[in-house]
């Protein structure tokens, strides 16, 4: 009589590649995916003014990036917002995210008072984290 059990799985099956496929396809998913984001904002037609200290900034999490056109138009996440519309959006950001920053790219072509109405917008909403963006000379 042979009392052994037979093993019905090898001792050493190797390493399972399809979690492992898995797991790199999703994450190269996520980085594709973030990454189209993050260039959206910049690829709008806006010709940044230059400043001796200029540079790309670092971007933070969550940065909420405002963009403000020649003839004044405000654009945020590529919408199109009016005056009312932005208070609304920045009220929002600060009951969910107090502290939450925001970078302004205004065009070099714009006039400082349509600046200055959205960064009151801001103000009255109580945003105080606000970067602006230039660029280096030369770039």
């Amino acid at each position: 009589m042979n009392f052994q059990k037979k093993k019905l799985f090898p001792v050493n099956p190797g390493v399972p590649l399809t979690p492992m496929i898995d797991v790199v396809f999703l994450l190269l998913c996520f980085f594709v995916t973030s990454q189209i984001f993050s260039q959206w904002e910049t690829e709008i037609d806006i010709a940044l003014p230059t400043a001796a200290t200029g540079g790309m900034p670092q971007r933070l999490p969550g940065e909420v990036i405002i963009n403000v056109m020649a003839d004044g138009a405000t654009v945020v996440n590529g919408q199109m917002l009016d005056d009312a519309q932005l208070r609304t959006m920045m009220d929002r950001l600060v009951e969910l995210f107090p502290g939450q920053p925001v970078l302004l790219r205004a065009d070099k072509a714009t006039a400082y008072e349509h600046v200055v109405r959205v960064l009151d917008t801001c103000r009255q909403a109580d945003i105080w984290n606000i970067s602006f963006a230039t660029l280096a000379p030369g770039s």
